[in-house]
C-alpha cells in the first residue's frame, strides 16, 4: 500500500532540480503507455531493466509527453510539476511505486487533455470473458490480484490487466484498454493458487519478492487481450460489518469510491477540479453496467466462487 505524499512544485524549482539531475549521466528510456510517451531517467539498473520489461518501448526520436526521474538518495520524496508533467522521485527502493507513478502520470495527462475521444484511467484489474469484461476495483489489500488470477485459472477467462486500465466512454459501450506489456507479480501468488507455482519458479525477483512476468507464461499467449468491453463492475472491500455480497445503485457505488479515495493511492494531484472530474467519470461508468460489492472476508476460494456466480449472472 502506498504511503507517500506528493509535493507539487513550481516550474522554477523543477528546472533547478533537473539541472542537478542531468549532470548525473542518468540512464534514459522511453515507453509508450496507451499512446502517451513517458521518458524514464534513473541511476538504478534494476529499475531500468524492469521498466524495459514492464512497458512497450518508444523510439528515442519521439518527443515525450511526460517525464519521470528516479534517483538514489538518503530520504524518500516525490515531487511533481504538473504543467510539464514531470515527476522527480528520490530514494525509492520499490519498483512498484515507480511503475504506478508512471501510470498515474499518464492518467493526469489524460485528465488535462481535451479530446473528442477522451480517455480515463482506473486503478483496478480487468478480465475478459468471451469479449465481455469484468472490472475488479478495490482499496489496496482487498484482494484484486488474488481474485484476478483465481479467475484466470478458468480457461474461458482472458487477461487484460491486473493493476490499471484505461477507459473510453463510447456512445453505446465502455471500451477498456490494457496498460502494461508485462505485469509486476507477487512472488507469493502461489500461496492462494498453487497452480501458478511451477510457472513462477525461476523468475528473477526483487527484494520485495516481486517480478516482472510475461503473463503469457502464466495463462498462455492465446488468452491475452489488449482491449475489451465492460459489462460488469465488482467493488471489493474487507469489512466484517457488511454483507458478503450486495448489488449497488449508482449512488452507493459512487459513495464507496469517494470514501475510498477512488481506490487509487497513486494520484499525483488531488484537487477540487480533479475530484469533480473523477466523480463525474465514475458516476457515468456506474450507469453503464451493473455494480456489485464483494466483501472478501472469506477465504480466496469462497470469494472466487461468489465472484463466478456474479459473472454467470451479469457478463
Amino acid at each position: 500500500m502506498a504511503n507517500y505524499k506528493v509535493e507539487i512544485i513550481s516550474i522554477q524549482e523543477k528546472d533547478k532540480l533537473m539541472t542537478k539531475l542531468v549532470s548525473k549521466n542518468l540512464i534514459e528510456r522511453k515507453a509508450v503507455i496507451h499512446g502517451t510517451c513517458v521518458k524514464f531517467f534513473t541511476d538504478n539498473h534494476q529499475f531500468k531493466d524492469m521498466w524495459e520489461d514492464n512497458f512497450e518501448l518508444m523510439p528515442d526520436w519521439i518527443r515525450p509527453h511526460a517525464r519521470i526521474f528516479s534517483v538514489s538518495g538518503k530520504s524518500f520524496s516525490v515531487k511533481y510539476e504538473p504543467l510539464s508533467k514531470t515527476v522527480i522521485i528520490v530514494g525509492c527502493s520499490y519498483y512498484g511505486w515507480i511503475k504506478s507513478i508512471a501510470l498515474a502520470l499518464v492518467a493526469d495527462f489524460m485528465e488535462d487533455f481535451t479530446s473528442e475521444h477522451r480517455r480515463y484511467s482506473v486503478h483496478g484489474s480487468f478480465v475478459d470473458v468471451g469479449g465481455r469484461g469484468l472490472a475488479i476495483i478495490g482499496p489496496s489489500g482487498s484482494g484484486k490480484t488474488t481474485l484476478t488470477y483465481g479467475l484466470l485459472l478458468d480457461k474461458k477467462s482472458n487477461f487484460v490487466t491486473d493493476d490499471w486500465f484505461f477507459v473510453r466512454l463510447a456512445a453505446n459501450e465502455v471500451l477498456v484498454y490494457s496498460s502494461e506489456k508485462n505485469s509486476y507479480v507477487r512472488g507469493d501468488l502461489a500461496k492462494s493458487w498453487p497452480q501458478y507455482k511451477s510457472k513462477l519458479d525461476g523468475t528473477i525477483r526483487d527484494h520485495n519478492d516481486r517480478a516482472i512476468v510475461d503473463v503469457k507464461r502464466l495463462v498462455g499467449s492465446d488468452r491475452i487481450r489488449a482491449d475489451s468491453i465492460l459489462k460488469l463492475t465488482v467493488l471489493l472491500t474487507r469489512d466484517k460489518k457488511l454483507p458478503v455480497l450486495s448489488k449497488l445503485s449508482k449512488s452507493q457505488a459512487l459513495s464507496f469510491m469517494q470514501k475510498n479515495d477512488f481506490c487509487n493511492p497513486h494520484q499525483l494531484v488531488r484537487s477540487k477540479i480533479k475530484t469533480k472530474q473523477r466523480t463525474e467519470f465514475f458516476g457515468e461508468l456506474f450507469t453503464r453496467a451493473p455494480v456489485y460489492l464483494l466483501n472478501t472476508i472469506e477465504t480466496p476460494e469462497q470469494s472466487l466462487k461468489r465472484l463466478k456466480t456474479i459473472i454467470a449472472e451479469g457478463v
